[in-house]
């Protein structure tokens, strides 16, 4: 299994920690959030990153086309390909808290597909009519990736027909890898692709610590969050949330934050969510708890898997933690 974590990159310190421990313990990626006011922007901590990091994907993960448009986004990647060459990912989302906090709208599923769809001609360095205008960018070295990140049917599916990859958020189950896989699946053969031609990444919040209370305490800042991608204006029974569950999701879409932090933490608790939620969406808890459960997941069917670690109780400790004493564990698949 390969295994990567993105981050909020709330301080110039952070950003360049994390970049050291994907190198050290040997993550597969590393990303960064696009996410106004929650942390600083996310192609300034890149540039860190690449100067930082020497072995891992780098990956935004993930922006949007409604705040940063294709041919801008286009751009950025294929700058920051120039610090760290091949390892550069581009991973575009229809807008969450990159949108949401600064009272913009989201991309649709069409939208989104048509605009990867530019932007990876781009990367490639052909010509391209956009409205009025034309873009090029002939100075590009090499086209970096373009990955779709998605929770819905339509997403699912047209990230299989038009994009590199997929990060996918919808749960550790295997009835939700299975179910959310076959989607892209089918996008890829829609379009004449190979399923193998777009690469899935599942993703997970984490939190690793010895002591395992407190993780599963914090990790309810980011499940409230994470929920709202899989749900929101959405009826929770398409979504696989079982009936016990649905009247208490639909509250927490309700009132939970972007911008998570303890309201959120006390709102899992209250509409009686944590188990269901954490059992889904996380991994969290000691170095054998999270371990036992990587295992499950593998079992499930995930074969890549991006941690969110962005409120863990500590980022860069949970990153250190999990890299010094779950990976060598999964690598030599130890008990």
């Amino acid at each position: 299994m390969k295994i990567g974590f993105f981050f909020w990159p709330f301080t110039v310190e952070l950003t360049e920690t994390m970049a050291r421990h994907a190198d050290t313990y040997g993550y597969d990626m590393i990303g960064i959030a696009d996410t106004p006011g929650n942390a600083m922007d996310p192609w300034v901590a890149g540039a860190l990153v690449a100067r930082a990091n020497r072995t891992s994907e780098i990956a935004m993960c993930v922006s949007n086309f409604v705040t940063r448009l294709p041919a801008v986004s286009a751009a950025a990647i294929a700058s920051l390909d120039l610090l760290a060459p091949g390892r550069c990912v581009l991973g575009i989302g229809a807008g969450h808290s990159g949108t949401k906090n600064i009272g913009a709208g989201k991309s649709s599923a069409r939208d989104m597909a048509d605009n990867i769809v530019l932007t990876r001609r781009l990367l490639r360095g052909e010509v391209v009519e956009t409205g009025t205008g034309t873009a090029q960018m002939p100075w590009v070295k090499r086209p970096s990736k373009v990955f779709m990140a998605s929770s819905h049917p339509r997403g699912l599916n047209a990230a299989g027909r038009v994009a590199d990859g997929v990060f996918v958020n919808y749960g550790l189950q295997a009835e939700h890898v299975a179910a959310s896989e076959a989607l892209v699946a089918a996008g890829a053969r829609e379009a004449g692709r190979s399923p193998d031609d777009a690469e899935i990444w599942q993703i997970a919040a984490m939190d690793c610590t010895e002591d395992g209370d407190q993780a599963r305490q914090q990790i309810g800042a980011i499940l409230a969050f994470v929920s709202g991608y899989i749900v929101a204006g959405k009826d929770p029974a398409s979504r696989g949330v079982p009936p016990e569950h649905r009247d208490a999701v639909k509250e927490l879409l309700r009132r939970y934050s972007t911008r998570p932090g303890p309201q959120d933490i006390a709102l899992v608790r209250e509409l009686g969510l944590f188990d269901y939620l954490s059992r889904r969406f996380s991994v969290c808890g000691t170095p054998d708890e999270c371990f036992a459960q990587i295992v499950a997941a593998e079992a499930a069917g995930v074969k890549r898997l991006m941690f969110s670690v962005s409120v863990a109780v500590d980022p860069a400790e949970a990153v250190r933690r999990f890299g010094e004493e779950v990976l060598p564990r999964l690598l030599n698949q130890v008990p």
